[in-house]
């Protein structure tokens, strides 16, 4: 006996249309989704293995830097920060992490797991730390690797990374950035500044969606990883090394993978193909604008949003000076239900912002101007949109404060 299931299946996938307005993810560059449709192409075809080669080369250029070892890990950002940590670090060795947010706390976590010694330091979150704190950190605790977010969106705070690399570099201690949040909106010099290794996503400031990991890894870094080098059984040769300390992991193991985007292209794993295409195109089209200039433009359209939700009379929270570019949190008025009014700006208007974690949960709200939304008209919808459904809560709102702000704002720079 046979059974119909057609009365039961879904039709096909169609999403409404959104505004993300939130801290990540946001839209997708039109030219992203684009390339995300190509056509599927062999893992060893040539076509496929000059797409990595073209990809590595862009993202240097967005990371700047020379790193050979800069490719991707299949997977969302928090693969890239898995498969740089437990590269990394040896069981039992120690990593500090200064905590600043929620996702210091989650660099932890990951050494935690990763059987690390693992050392914290924290401060208020909205607030960032000074080198020196750093620095006598290091000296108290004496880590194999610091590991250190560069732009917590939880907090929406901006960790300066400008001088750390050259503190790490003389007690020798690795020098590990997530730089999820922030990498495309806000400087990142992984050379200049001394990083070894680095990590991002595709659905903030990069434009694309979750899913694809960037790296970069300094030749210290690939030093390190080698000297853990042990390749599987099904795809070993003669002559490979089988360290006794390997990296406790086969999928996130950079050693392998290393050789998989290298000229011996290693069967690790397949690549995603699809995935691969969206993080070219998101590399392609941040160069092609310029990276300074992607970098202003999220500096500029992130301070016409400032400047509108403080004339809309919201208190912004944190250390505005040490705010990222690409989002900015405001505390919910009082008397105003945070998640039902944005439920309403979800069902009424189309737009997404978002709230936050921990101590700031339903307290704040977090919008973001982020990678194609890093607009000037997304701003203003947005801030009609939030000054609509504040009013309907009874907020005292200045009238079009907001949006003439933002204008002002976008006017003058």
């Amino acid at each position: 006996m046979t059974h119909d299931l057609s009365s039961t299946i879904p039709g096909p996938i169609d999403p409404p249309r959104r505004l993300l307005m939130g801290p990540g993810p946001v839209d997708a560059y039109p030219g992203v989704l684009r390339a995300m449709s190509a056509p599927l192409v062999g893992q060893y075809d040539p076509f496929m293995t000059a797409t990595m080669t073209e990809t590595q080369e862009l993202y240097r250029g967005v990371w700047g830097t020379s790193n050979e070892a800069t490719l991707l890990i299949d997977g969302t950002s928090r693969a890239g920060i898995e498969a740089a940590i437990l590269s990394l670090i040896r069981p039992g060795d120690r990593v500090l992490v200064p905590i600043f947010g929620r996702f210091g706390h989650l660099l932890a976590e990951i050494s935690e797991r990763a059987m690390a010694e693992v050392h914290t330091i924290e401060t208020e979150w909205g607030q960032v730390f000074t080198p020196s704190a750093i620095e006598e950190a290091i000296v108290r605790v004496k880590p194999t690797l610091l590991a250190l977010v560069q732009g917590d969106t939880s907090t929406t705070m901006l960790q300066p990374l400008d001088e750390i690399g050259e503190i790490c570099a003389r007690h020798g201690v690795l020098f590990y950035s997530d730089a999820t949040a922030s990498l495309g909106g806000n400087p990142f010099e992984a050379d200049a500044w001394g990083l070894d290794a680095a990590t991002a996503g595709l659905q903030k400031c990069l434009g694309g969606p979750s899913g694809s990991a960037p790296i970069t890894l300094s030749d210290r870094a690939v030093e390190v990883i080698s000297a853990r080098k042990k390749v599987e059984a099904g795809i070993r040769e003669p002559g490979d090394p089988s360290s006794p300390d390997f990296v406790r992991s086969n999928y996130f193991d950079l050693g392998m993978i290393l050789d998989y985007w290298g000229p011996r292209r290693l069967n690790h794993h397949t690549e995603a193909t699809s995935m691969l295409y969206a993080a070219r195109e998101c590399a392609r089209l941040l160069l092609l604008e310029g990276r300074e200039a992607v970098i202003a433009r999220h500096r500029r359209v992130g301070a016409a949003m400032l400047a509108g939700v403080e004339a809309m009379g919201l208190t912004v929270f944190g250390d505005v000076s040490h705010k990222m570019s690409n989002v900015v949190a405001v505390y919910i008025p009082e008397g105003v239900p945070g998640d039902v009014a944005r439920a309403e700006m979800l069902e009424d208007f189309g737009i997404e912002i978002g709230t936050s974690f921990g101590p700031l949960h339903g307290k704040v709200w977090r919008i973001g101007t982020m990678g194609y939304n890093a607009r000037p008209d997304a701003v203003l919808q947005t801030l009609v949109a939030l000054e609509a459904v504040l009013r309907r809560f009874g907020a005292a709102v200045p009238s079009g404060a907001g949006v003439d702000a933002a204008s002002d704002a976008l006017a003058g720079s």
